[in-house]
């Protein structure tokens, strides 16, 4: 699979662009700030899934799930965050 390769569905950022082909989503990646793009969830999304999928011919799924897991990387700690707290917001 090519860098040009297509995602199935498109990947919505936050601020409503989105990203279509796995060029798209290593172009976000390395341009988030250094202190976000450092993140492990970051780092499992581009090294891991998009080479994989990018050089390696792996799944497009997988390299979705990985730039989703770290686009929601701060809501999911949140989450964990309420369920310690017996479902109560702590912020």
């Amino acid at each position: 699979m090519l860098w040009s390769a297509r995602f199935f569905d498109p990947i919505i950022l936050p601020d409503g662009r989105r990203l279509l082909t796995l060029r798209d989503a290593a172009a976000y990646i390395t341009a988030l700030p250094k202190a976000e793009h450092a993140a492990n969830e970051w780092q499992t999304a581009m090294v891991t899934l998009l080479l994989l999928v990018a050089e390696r011919d792996g799944p497009e799924m997988l390299a979705r799930i990985g730039m989703m897991r770290a686009l929601n990387r701060h809501a999911r700690s949140l989450r964990r965050r309420r369920d310690k707290n017996g479902g109560r917001s702590i912020d």
